[in-house]
Formats: C-alpha cells, structure tokens, sequence
C-alpha cells in the first residue's frame, strides 16, 4: 500500500478523518447512505470541484466518503460494506499488503511491515 503521511496511523481512520471511499452505482446511493448510517458511518456523496453534480467513476458509478470513526476491525467493516446492495467496492484492503510505504510531508518515504 502506498500513501501519503496523513493517513499514517496505528488505527485507520483515526488520523485521516474523510473517512472510507465507497463506490455506489447511482440509482443506490441514496439507500446505501441509509444503510451505511445505520451500521454507524457518516456517510457524504463526493462532490466534483470543477463540474457541477458528484465525481463519477470510470465506470459511471458515484463514490462516497463515510467516517466511521476509528475502525478497529478493516476486514468486517469490508464485509459489511460490500454486501450492501449497491456497493461496487471500497477503499479498505484488509489482509491484503504485507508492507505500507508512506510519503512524508519532507518528501522522504516510511515503510511499515506486518
């Protein structure tokens, strides 16, 4: 996994706080935000900054951004959030990487192994 130094954590979500990207096809979103609130996320449509309407995906679909919080268990949260009706996919890997490299603010990189 490579990423930037502000999402650099013991516990995800503790320290980047926009939370889970999640892609919806868009006639769901709107009940897979009920859902997603209802499992304890606070969940947002990503908005375009240079267009009026959400970001829309390479393949059509919408993304929202949900906070859960810190999240102590990345693989049931996947879970949970890919058997909504609805969801495409999420930003979490679970089990995935055996190593994070992560790009400091100076420039220098990190490296994190399980």
């Amino acid at each position: 996994v490579i990423a930037d130094y502000r999402k650099k954590s013991e516990m995800l979500g503790t320290e980047w706080t926009t939370g889970v990207p999640i892609e919806v096809i868009p006639e769901g979103y709107a009940p897979v935000m009920q859902t997603i609130k209802s499992i304890g996320g606070k969940p947002v449509l990503r908005m375009a900054k240079k267009k009026a309407g959400p970001v829309v995906t390479d393949n059509g679909n919408f993304v929202i951004d949900a906070d859960f919080g810190g999240i102590a268990d990345p693989a049931k949260l996947q879970t949970d959030l890919v058997t909504i009706p609805g969801v495409v996919e999420t930003g979490l890997f679970p089990g995935m990487a055996a190593r994070a490299l992560f790009g400091e603010k100076d420039g220098s990189v990190t490296e994190w192994s399980k």
